[in-house]
């Protein structure tokens, strides 16, 4: 089991910056697969990022460039550095933890736990 509380979220403006934290509890954060998801009113859950187990990183293609996924073990935090944020990045921003890769990792139902998520609001 492992509890998900995400933070950072805010209003800005575009071309600002945010960096979202993600902290897990229990001791096994390093094995999980995580990943963050993004869903606006209106629209499906999608996937912006992924980070496996040995700090591999995955995107989305539109996201490359823009979006950098991380994480800390030693503090059981994930992390995503926004840049040149764009009013169509506007969402409620959760992570997810999965205990492991498995194909198609971009789909939500991959993953078991979720945070409540971190709103990011971007005018233009």
């Amino acid at each position: 089991q492992v509890q998900l509380v995400e933070s950072g979220g805010g209003s800005v403006q575009a071309g600002g910056s945010l960096k979202l934290s993600c902290a897990a509890s229990g001791d096994t954060f390093s094995t999980y697969c995580m990943g963050w998801f993004r869903q606006a009113p209106g629209r499906e859950r999608e996937e912006v990022a992924r980070i496996e187990s040995d700090g591999s990183a995955s995107y989305t293609d539109s996201d490359k460039g823009r979006f950098t996924i991380s994480k800390d073990n030693a503090k059981n935090t994930l992390y995503l550095q926004i840049n040149s944020l764009k009013p169509e990045d506007t969402a409620m921003y959760r992570c997810a933890a999965a205990y492991n890769f498995q194909p198609h990792m971009g789909l939500p139902e991959k993953y078991t736990f979720w945070g409540q998520g971190t709103q990011v609001t971007v005018s233009s």
